[in-house]
């Protein structure tokens, strides 16, 4: 919290890890205590290495909090298989209703017991309706709302319109013990109208859980550098550090045209408020990114940079439009 006098620094954290399709197994693997030397300093910039010979490879919550995480994100519908690859009925099954969920009282205990931050992403029901949704753990415990996907694909391999109503929350922002956080999930990194909403509303960092990968018609198509870049312009573009979670390994589907097989790409990263890379995980190996940030300085840097003060709203209503028509 800010003090007078004192700067605000933050230290968030990227988990990347492979998962199985059975929930307990995944709950617990994201939060698997693992003790680390207390020889492993914490630097402004730093990610534990990522080769077979390192003696911790996991990617864990208490990982994390061993390093001096604040605020830790953990991928995308890391429940289970990314369900997506197939339209199946039998999936709504993995639905669960936000009030109540399981997976999110289990994070709460444990964001409570650390004293960390923890955005929980979960497949929710709501009645008749289904989301793509994040709820907000703040250090205490206290569940501070959710976000709703708003955009939601539909591609091969990707096809989550099939599951997912469009999200009806809106872009947020999260007041919590560290920082004013804006969260939003997978194809949102893709608009930039979505960080600019949530940096308008006071973000001082994005959080970006996601679920990509191969594509199955194309295996020649390969999107990271790109999927990286348009996130790190984020970052540039809003003056504000932009952290982003991606799984790892190769899951097969059962579809009603046979298997269907996406190998995750992983390369979870930090970006810092120019869109530099400050931490980043490889394509293959478990990980836990860490790295900290003076909020002070960046928002210095923010309203010094001029961004926000020469912006024209009055000239962005075609954005209102689907075809550039006014």
């Amino acid at each position: 919290m800010e003090t007078e006098g004192r700067r605000r620094e933050v230290v968030v954290s990227s988990l990347q890890f492979a998962c199985s399709d059975d929930i307990s197994t995944n709950v617990a693997a994201a939060e698997r205590f693992v003790s680390l030397s207390s020889s492993l300093p914490l630097s402004n910039y730093q990610s534990l290495p990522s080769s077979s010979s390192f003696k911790f490879p996991y990617a864990l919550v208490r990982e994390a909090h061993a390093k001096g995480a604040n605020i830790i994100l953990i991928q995308e519908l890391f429940e289970g298989y990314y369900f997506c690859q197939a339209q199946r009925e039998d999936f709504f099954k993995r639905a669960k209703p936000y009030k109540n969920h399981p997976t999110i009282a289990r994070m709460q205990k444990l964001a409570k017991e650390l004293g960390v931050v923890i955005p929980v992403s979960f497949f929710e029901e709501a009645n008749t309706a289904h989301y793509n949704s994040i709820a907000i753990i703040d250090a205490d415990g206290t569940d501070l709302g959710i976000y709703r996907k708003s955009h939601i694909p539909d591609g091969p391999g990707y096809q989550e319109k099939f599951y997912f109503n469009p999200g009806d929350t809106g872009f947020k922002v999260f007041q919590t013990k560290f920082a004013k956080i804006g969260v939003a999930i997978c194809w949102d990194q893709w608009f930039p109208e979505a960080a600019r909403a949530m940096v308008l509303q006071g973000a001082e960092i994005l959080f970006y859980p996601t679920a990509i990968g191969s594509e199955p018609q194309d295996q020649g198509l390969d999107s990271r550098d790109h999927w990286r870049r348009v996130m790190q312009g984020h970052a540039g573009a809003n003056v504000v550090p932009l952290v982003a979670s991606n799984r790892i390994g190769k899951e097969i589907i059962e579809t009603e045209h046979g298997p269907s097989q996406i190998t995750f790409y992983g390369t979870s990263f930090i970006a810092g408020p120019t869109g530099e890379i400050v931490a980043e995980a490889d394509d293959k190996s478990e990980a836990v990114l860490v790295a900290q940030f003076d909020l002070d300085m960046i928002k210095s840097k923010r309203q010094s940079w001029g961004v926000f003060r020469d912006r024209r709203p009055d000239l962005y209503k075609v954005l209102l439009t689907m075809d550039g028509n006014l």
